[in-house]
């Protein structure tokens, strides 16, 4: 009896090694495929400064505007401020739009939705796959924007002062909460026409406005600093900046903010951080995978993963 019980566990056993086999080759196909679609088989350099163009473009015009507007008498900590926002943000809109513009490249553009649904592999897995390439140059993006800020704008940066426990575990938590908002998105593209291309780029939009990645929430009204704080972005960006660039300006506090008002503190502390970073981001991720798979069934039962609703 004892032989025969350890044998049923050797064989479950060796059955879940090659689920994680067969679901870790699943993930490496698509991701080497994402990443060949996203390159379209082009030079590596060239493709390297294509995507390196549009994330340092973006933080050199908003730093230029912030100093054509101060008459260059904006503060250091401002412009630190912008640049580390708009790097990181090349960061978050690949992962955001990435995931949904996999749903919709397979759909519409290659028409292999369905066989990758039927296919052996979790569809949310594959998707996953597909949408590490655009996250992968979205991070090469954001490094190579801070490298020029720090070279060539003066962000004051002191290797010897980051916080690494406080950035390794809020870049950890930001990639899951990134990912978390993705997948939400793909939930709600899968359920739409070819004209959703566009609704990425601006929830990405919306984002960028409630979440401190540019100006602090304090300038917006208090209703939309509250929505603010309940997304994980907005911690994963304050954490980062303070992990990075410890003392620098606070996009959640600060006088007058609604986290002053809350907590009578002019800013969160680096466990403050974490703690509402872990929170926010387990509920979106909650709710991300509830999304996605109401998204899936729904798409089944209306032969959506059928469906090419473009020309």
């Amino acid at each position: 009896m004892a032989h025969h019980l350890a044998s049923v566990q050797d064989a479950m056993q060796r059955s879940r090694r090659q689920e994680l086999s067969d679901a870790w080759r699943g993930f490496r196909t698509a991701a080497r495929l994402g990443w060949q679609t996203e390159a379209n088989w082009a030079d590596p350099v060239l493709f390297a400064i294509y995507s390196v163009a549009k994330p340092v473009g973006a933080a050199l015009i908003l730093v230029f505007m912030v100093d054509i507007i101060s008459a260059g008498r904006a503060d250091p900590a401002l412009r630190a401020f912008v640049v580390i926002g708009t790097a990181l943000w090349s960061f978050v809109m690949a992962g955001i739009a990435g995931l949904a513009w996999s749903i919709l490249d397979d759909r519409e553009r290659y028409r292999m939705l369905k066989y990758l649904y039927v296919s052996p592999n979790s569809m949310l897995l594959l998707l996953l796959g597909r949408g590490s390439a655009r996250i992968g140059i979205g991070a090469f993006g954001a490094l190579i924007t801070l490298g020029v800020g720090v070279v060539f704008l003066s962000v004051p940066f002191d290797v010897t002062r980051i916080d690494w426990l406080l950035a390794v575990v809020c870049m950890a938590m930001g990639l899951v909460g990134v990912l978390a908002v993705g997948i939400i998105l793909a939930a709600v593209c899968m359920q739409l026409r070819q004209d959703s291309w566009s609704y990425p780029e601006a929830v990405a939009g919306a984002l960028f406005l409630l979440v401190g990645a540019v100006f602090p929430l304090l300038v917006l009204p208090p209703a939309v600093q509250a929505v603010g704080l309940v997304l994980p972005l907005t911690w994963w960006l304050e954490g980062t900046r303070q992990a990075l660039f410890p003392g620098s300006v606070s996009s959640i506090g600060g006088a007058g903010s609604l986290w002053q008002g809350w907590t009578g503190t002019a800013a969160p502390s680096s466990w403050e951080i974490l703690i509402a970073l872990a929170a926010t981001t387990a509920l979106t991720l909650v709710l991300a995978v509830l999304c996605f798979r109401w998204a899936e069934h729904r798409a089944k039962e209306k032969g959506v993963f059928d469906m090419v609703t473009g020309s």
